[in-house]
């Protein structure tokens, strides 16, 4: 039989079950978050109840025998939503703990070479999305922007957003998702969001798309068109929501 720790998908959920694996001295095959589990008889499943004593416990001792750095790394890690991201953190973190702070010099090793492969996945979508993102002028003086990633990189947006945006209300909508990154001008924060219909844009805002179109159209040089190189540059998962693309 194999041994799933099932969990509610939250990090907290998450470290809970790290620490009930860590001092329970078991080994599950798969921590799974409930929602993406897939049951079958060989199965032996423990449902893990998220404790927010045990989350910290496990947080500050990553922070405090390993490093803020490996936090960061299994924090990546478990957003990259990869079916193996669970285990993955579980045998990272229990080399981290034998070893240290040297932990990620041993690059060569499995327990680290997966987390690491996955933080590099993370950080290649957001530097993109720093990028690509398209915020639109709604008519209530809002500017949204709508994105469907292939990880769940939008939580990491928001101190990039609220620097270079201080002055402005925005809301950046992972539509794959349905939860947003809110800022008001004093503060970002991150709540779900179930938004249904079209938005009014602001008279402004349909002015400045079909100017960028027109930009974008004028630019281009027809006869050294290669999509195939513009798509490895902005793949075309991004291009849904991208003004130009339309």
């Amino acid at each position: 039989m194999m041994l799933y720790y099932i969990y509610d998908g939250t990090f907290e959920g998450l470290l809970t079950a790290i620490y009930d694996a860590y001092y329970e001295r078991e080994n599950p095959e798969q921590i799974v978050a409930m929602d993406d589990f897939i049951d079958n008889f060989l199965i032996q499943r423990r449902y893990i109840d998220t404790d927010k004593e045990k989350a910290t416990k496990v947080h500050n001792g990553i922070i405090n025998k390993i490093s803020k750095e490996a936090l960061t790394n299994i924090m990546y890690a478990y957003l990259s939503e990869h079916e193996n991201a669970g285990r993955y953190i579980l045998e990272y973190l229990r080399f981290g703990f034998k070893v240290g702070r040297l932990v990620d010099s041993y690059l060569s090793d499995d327990r680290v070479y997966n987390i690491h492969r996955l933080v590099t996945k993370i950080n290649r979508e957001k530097h993109l999305l720093l990028g690509i993102i398209r915020f639109r002028l709604l008519s209530n003086n809002i500017y949204y922007a709508p994105i469907e990633t292939q990880y769940n990189t939008a939580c990491l947006l928001g101190e990039h957003f609220a620097s270079r945006m201080a002055d402005q209300i925005f809301v950046i909508h992972d539509v794959k998702r349905n939860y947003g990154v809110f800022y008001d001008k004093s503060k970002w924060f991150i709540s779900d969001i179930d938004i249904k219909g079209n938005f009014d844009y602001h008279e402004k805002e349909l002015f400045y798309q079909e100017l960028w179109k027109r930009y974008f159209e004028s630019i281009a040089i027809k006869d050294r068109t290669n999509l195939k190189l513009q798509a490895n540059f902005m793949p075309k998962r991004y291009w849904k929501y991208l003004v130009e693309m339309k």
